[in-house]
């Protein structure tokens, strides 16, 4: 039995994910704000999936959006609080989110990985993910972002 569980984030604890993302997360994005992840939950309310302590289910200590497009299954912010490390809750995140993906008919997995970022690096390959050299992110902020 494990001392946390994984559910689904609820609106009221988006002030709580941005706190943790910018403690244990690599790297910004113009949609790590409230209004971002708000319109995440809207989007998609079954996405964020945190872990939490079994006992304290208001405590954060690790997160992971595990989007769906109806096309493609997208990872994004896999983050552990840092003194929660190397005790399977990132494990167990993306378990979760492979377990949401396969429920809804996805047939592969992309993450987004910094490249700089060699802790996320031995994460996701622990995890059974390697980069894909043959593709280059293409991106372009939209006006008003």
């Amino acid at each position: 039995m494990s001392d946390f569980l994984v559910r689904t984030a609820v609106p009221d604890e988006i002030p709580a994910v941005l706190a943790l993302w910018a403690r244990a997360a690599k790297g910004t994005s113009i949609t790590d704000d409230a209004d971002g992840v708000a319109a995440l939950l809207a989007r998609d309310p079954q996405c964020l999936l945190v872990a939490v302590p079994a006992d304290d289910p208001a405590v954060l200590l690790g997160t992971v959006i595990a989007g769906w497009d109806g096309w493609r299954c997208h990872l994004y912010r896999l983050a552990v609080a840092p003194e929660h490390r190397r005790r399977g809750i990132g494990t167990a995140l993306l378990a979760a989110a492979e377990e949401r993906f396969a429920a809804l008919g996805g047939r592969r997995v992309d993450a987004m990985v910094l490249d700089g970022n060699a802790l996320g690096h031995r994460t996701w390959r622990a995890g059974g993910y390697a980069p894909q050299p043959q593709w280059t992110r293409w991106v372009k902020p939209l006006a008003g972002a």
